[in-house]
């Protein structure tokens, strides 16, 4: 089979003495150009034509590049504001008690004489998720066991008392929180210095003082802060404020509402106190038996 080409296409020079030809035109223009700067113009006409190509084409690598600059923002804002609050929760308990301390340091010297009380040891524990159901209010935290934590020590945010831990595992815990309908808290009325129990109220979000004498005196605003009587939370901490003050079911009684002091549904940060709790006094020996102590006598 013949693959030559057809003869239309062998017309004219041969391919060498094109390319030759060509080579000797595109040497003449280089040295022309050079010497004369004739093609100054046309290039000038010819980057302008394609600027906008050019510009079209290098859209999807200053796009990728704004992507990685605005996600790398991102990052960096958000590990900011992580370490602010990391520092707001980690001061919480000195800001909290700096006020009543201060006022406290004076009475405890002069009536105890006792040396300034230290700070308890705290650790920093990040809420995982919310254990609520519809008869409870409770939040599981990222500290366990292995971390110090221990059923019954307090738990805080920058705020106020937000519950007291009822179950540690050995990398998680769980805090039954103050608006808990069985959570109870030892305060103390600030104004006044009357001492009750705050319980979780029967609103969603609200703790009540019970079975307050009618004859108490509570007002609305007034401030609850923890007593210190059950050993385990100190005195002085937040607890919430007083809404609103009612009659109770009989008038030997008031019912009394309260706002919790903390952020217990929009924190995320909280401040375990890692403080032991009460020790449980040994049981005393019983006595042997009679027969015992008289075959031991015998």
């Amino acid at each position: 089979m013949d693959r030559s080409p057809p003869p239309f296409f062998k017309q004219g020079p041969s391919a060498n003495v094109r390319l030759a030809f060509f080579s000797l035109l595109a040497i003449a223009l280089l040295i022309v150009d050079a010497q004369l700067d004739t093609m100054s113009r046309l290039r000038q006409g010819i980057a302008t034509v394609l600027y906008p190509v050019q510009r079209v084409l290098l859209m999807p690598r200053d796009l990728i590049g704004s992507a990685g600059e605005y996600t790398g923002e991102i990052e960096r804002m958000r590990a900011e504001t992580a370490e602010m609050r990391r520092i707001e929760a980690a001061n919480a308990r000195t800001l909290l008690q700096a006020e009543q301390l201060a006022a406290e340091n004076t009475q405890l010297r002069q009536l105890l004489g006792m040396r300034e009380r230290t700070a308890l040891r705290t650790t920093v524990a990040e809420v995982l998720y919310d254990a609520r159901d519809a008869f409870t209010r409770r939040l599981v935290i990222d500290r366990g066991i292995q971390h110090g934590v221990q059923a019954g020590q307090p738990v805080i945010d920058a705020h106020g008392v937000i519950g007291q831990v009822t179950r540690a595992h050995p990398l998680s815990s769980e805090v039954t929180l103050v608006t808990d309908r069985n959570s109870t808290v030892p305060v103390e009325i600030r104004r006044t210095g009357a001492r009750t129990l705050a319980w979780g109220g029967s609103s969603p979000g609200t703790i009540e003082l019970r079975f307050l004498p009618a004859a108490s005196d509570i007002r609305d605003g007034d401030q609850l802060i923890t007593s210190g009587l059950d050993g385990l939370f100190p005195p002085g901490l937040p607890v919430g404020q007083v809404s609103a003050v009612e009659p109770g079911s009989t008038s030997a009684f008031m019912r009394v509402r309260a706002e919790p002091a903390a952020r217990v549904e929009r924190t995320r940060l909280l401040l375990v106190l890692l403080a032991d709790p009460p020790a449980q006094a040994a049981p005393t020996p019983e006595a042997p038996p009679a027969s015992h102590r008289r075959a031991r006598k015998g």
